[in-house]
């Protein structure tokens, strides 16, 4: 991973100096709540439904043991002994204290962490696929191109107040796990014929009020030209974006507004002026870039294991783990696993502080001392010895780490919604254990097979709900939380936006709901598919129906 330098920790003990100051002029009633808003949100800091929430930056999702260390230490020290992870690879924190923030922050920098752009109108957190690096069939690891896009972005002074937020995902591997084609920019790297490197570009993508698959605006974006095509994309997008309206000021409203040609055209008008000035990479930058993500001392290993087809054979939840939580690695003989934090009764994605400092041994075990946050809200380690891979699982065990639902309808995407959330408009997390506790027999999750269920607490979506295969909207309807309801979405190479079923239910109603629409799959599924191909072939139509047929 990255190694900070003198300059990053000298950038971060200024930051944090600075804050310290502006928290206390604050309290000392020397800043009004306006003036301190924009300062406290260009340091991560929001003000929720009843307490402060901290989002700290964890860029491209990768965390080392001592990192993670240091997170629940201050989980214990500074909130309530857990922590949150979001669908952008970040960690929250719920409950500290505002006079206490700049010293929570001070920790963080003493393990190069910090909290900067994880809010405010700026380029936020660049995501990737936690497979990078280590996946079988990866064009190339996305991790140092999202370095390169860090160091760019952070304290650009041009994009520091931008009409909106801006998100940008980075993609390497085959398959996307980062869900690329939903976010501002969607950079998804590629060779060409001659067998060059460089990047197909999207742009206008993301989700919202009025969610958008982003749009193929360069084909192909030789690696030399990254920097100076993204700084001329924001400068169309930090002239010409809305400013009067919060509603309509991220970049896929202005695509929109102009098509994808014509702002095409006036991001290549600007891309001329830029194009072979100083952003132009060179072999040496990336190459340094680069160097901080070599392989790790990898073992000549055997892809196969004796004592591990014996526990496959005799242990079936085992067996169900390994099929669900294990993936193929790139090196023979490892195998990259991800720990689910999908238990019942515990918020989707969140944490415990002996969990983290469980995790962080794991790691320095099993992979290397390293760790990976996922889009979905779980852990990742990339690099576990095949040979190890039974001895992991009974130490998960022990701490609740072991459920084996990685893409079945439990591994649930959930926003923290109206229980924390000052935006929310309904509760997301008591929704997400009432569907768990519905379907909590994994004979019948198994049988149900992959599906993606998404839930969200206002139209921010948060929780992705645009692109889960089942969507859950919470909505207030006259000072009552209701919850819409939508089908067909997926992340992805292939991504697609859900389709609203219709008229929104009460919470206790959707567990229902829920069982009418799986009922209506398993029973009109051909052999193997997937819901969403079931979906797709039957249309929105039938499941209205279904869903909202009068009892007899």
């Amino acid at each position: 991973m990255y190694i900070y330098d003198n300059y990053d920790h000298q950038m971060l003990a200024e930051r944090v100096a600075q804050f310290r100051d502006q928290t206390q002029r604050y309290l000392d009633g020397k800043l009004t709540d306006d003036q301190f808003r924009i300062l406290r949100l260009q340091n991560g800091l929001y003000v929720q439904r009843l307490a402060p929430m901290l989002r700290v930056a964890v860029p491209y999702g990768l965390l080392s043991s001592i990192q993670m260390r240091r997170l629940a230490s201050i989980s214990r020290d500074y909130d309530k002994g857990y922590a949150h992870l979001s669908t952008r690879q970040n960690v929250q924190f719920n409950w500290p204290k505002l006079e206490q923030v700049p010293e929570l922050l001070a920790e963080l920098a003493e393990v190069s962490m910090h909290a900067i752009q994880t809010s405010g109108n700026c380029i936020r957190n660049t995501t990737t696929d936690q497979f990078a690096g280590v996946a079988p069939e990866e064009i190339e690891d996305s991790r140092p191109w999202c370095e390169i896009i860090r160091q760019w972005s952070t304290f650009h002074p041009e994009f520091a107040y931008l009409p909106r937020k801006f998100k940008i995902a980075v993609c390497g591997t085959q398959v996307d796990q980062a869900a690329t084609q939903v976010h501002d920019i969607g950079l998804y790297l590629k060779k060409n014929a001659a067998g060059e490197l460089g990047f197909q570009v999207l742009v206008g993508g993301g989700l919202g009020r009025t969610p958008q698959i982003g749009l193929v605006i360069c084909e192909f974006l030789p690696w030399r030209h990254l920097l100076s095509y993204l700084d001329a994309i924001m400068r169309v997008y930090n002239m010409e974006g809305r400013r009067d309206n919060i509603y309509k000021a991220r970049i896929k409203i202005l695509v929109k507004a102009l098509g994808i040609d014509a702002f095409r055209e006036k991001v290549e008008a600007q891309w001329q002026h830029a194009k072979d000035g100083e952003a132009t990479l060179t072999e040496a930058e990336v190459a340094r870039c680069k160097s901080f993500f070599t392989s790790p001392d990898y073992e000549s290993l055997p892809d196969d294991d004796e004592a591990i087809d014996k526990a496959l054979q005799e242990d079936v939840l085992f067996q169900h783990w390994v099929e669900r939580n294990v993936a193929s690695h790139k090196v023979p003989g490892y195998r990259i696993v991800t720990l689910s934090l999908k238990e019942t009764g515990v918020a989707p994605g969140d944490i415990t502080d002996r969990q983290m400092e469980f995790v962080a041994d794991l790691a320095e075990r099993y992979s290397f001392a390293e760790m990976r946050i996922t889009h979905e809200q779980n852990l990742t380690l990339a690099d576990v010895r095949l040979k190890d891979l039974y001895e992991l699982y009974q130490a998960c065990k022990s701490e609740r780490l072991a459920e084996a639902n990685l893409g079945l309808l439990n591994d649930i995407i959930c926003c923290p919604g109206g229980d924390f959330c000052s935006l929310a408009n309904a509760k997301s997390i008591p929704i997400a254990e009432s569907i768990q506790r519905r379907f909590d027999s994994f004979e019948r999750l198994q049988n149900i097979g992959d599906i993606s269920l998404n839930i969200s607490g206002c139209m921010n979506a948060c929780g992705h709900h645009h692109v889960g295969n089942i969507g859950i909207l919470g909505v207030d309807k006259k000072g009552e939380e209701f919850y819409q309801i939508a089908l067909g979405g997926a992340q992805g190479r292939e991504a697609k936006l859900a389709q609203v079923l219709g008229p929104s239910f009460a919470q206790d109603d959707i567990p229902d709901v829920i069982e009418k629409i799986i009922d209506l799959y398993l029973t009109e599924r051909k052999s193997d598919e997937k819901f969403i191909d079931t979906f797709e072939r039957l249309g929105i139509q039938s499941f209205k129906e279904k869903v909202y047929a009068k009892a007899d």
